[in-house]
């Protein structure tokens, strides 16, 4: 916002509450009430006011207090952001920013804990970024900031304030569209994203010594790093795919495609999906059984060695 005053901040509570998670406190304050703009509650008038601002040469950044609350503003998303530069044959784009905190293990009510990441990825010309780190977090922003297509940035609630990292102050960026191999490994891939980057690691750690797991963060979902995904299932030959959405017509079915089309020869056991279940999202006391758990992963990578 400093660099560029063409970005701007818009959404439920953002200004001078900081947000419902107090990712934009302090920006108010600094910028005032023109580029960090309370809204109504309205995510169809956010998201389609942020389509105009865009498609006239601003960098809106709405959000959305809760991914589940995003739903109202779908049709925005996929009938014009994502369409906008195809439909007007490149005369506009939309860079935009729609930010949402996503995932569960909060202890939050009814639509607080959606993982519906799939739905969006399915939409050509909607790029989805999911980071798992504070360092990968601001580069990963900067990028989409700074990106001529919009972008759906989804924030995993339940590592906010979960650990710390070293951040530079100097600006960064981190590509969007290159996985990170977060722990080399010969035995087995396993890749995930988000909040399941945690518990996928330490499940591979707790496994050293008798399975040697190899840890891949996709980081994005669309556009999707085909080439890392393939490569390291081709050093491994088995994979496993960890992620809290439900199993059915989640990314862990894109990924195992993509695995049978470009490394079928490579493949030693059958590709599986360590994932939360096809209902919906529960409330407090089974949402630990819901998500998956380092027991769990652990499981179902044994499950696949055992082939």
């Amino acid at each position: 916002m400093e660099r560029d005053d063409d970005v701007v901040v818009m959404g439920e509570d953002v200004g001078k509450n900081g947000g419902v998670f107090r990712a934009t406190e302090g920006l108010y304050d600094e910028f005032g009430e023109n580029r960090v703009i309370d809204t109504p509650l309205a995510e169809s008038g956010i998201v389609g006011t942020a389509v105009g601002m865009a498609a006239y040469g601003m960098r809106p950044v709405p959000e959305m207090q809760f991914l589940g609350f995003i739903y109202p503003a779908f049709d925005q998303i996929v009938s014009h952001a994502a369409r906008l530069r195809t439909r007007s044959r490149g005369r506009y784009t939309c860079p935009m920013v729609i930010r949402a905190p996503y995932g569960g293990g909060i202890r939050a009510p009814e639509h607080h804990s959606e993982s519906s990441e799939a739905m969006f990825v399915h939409q050509p010309g909607l790029k989805v970024v999911i980071p798992s780190t504070p360092y990968d977090t601001k580069g990963l922003l900067a990028s989409a900031i700074r990106s001529p297509d919009p972008v759906l940035f989804l924030e995993p609630k339940l590592i906010y304030r979960a650990f710390r990292e070293e951040v530079p102050n100097e600006s960064y960026e981190v590509p969007i569209g290159e996985a990170a191999v977060r722990r080399e490994g010969s035995d087995i891939s396993v890749f995930t994203w988000g909040a399941m980057s945690r518990p996928t690691l330490e499940a591979a750690e707790n496994l050293a010594g008798e399975i040697d797991v190899e840890v891949v963060d996709l980081r994005t979902l669309s556009p999707l790093d085909e080439e890392t995904i393939v490569e390291s299932f081709k050093k491994t030959g088995r994979a496993a795919v960890v992620h809290e959405a439900p199993k059915t017509g989640g990314l862990g079915a894109e990924i195992a495609a993509t695995i049978q089309e470009e490394a079928l020869l490579y493949q030693e056991a059958p590709v599986s999906r360590i994932t939360g279940f096809d209902t919906p999202f529960p409330l407090y006391a089974l949402e630990d059984y819901y998500l998956p758990e380092p027991e769990r992963i652990e499981d179902g990578i044994r499950d696949t060695m055992g082939f």
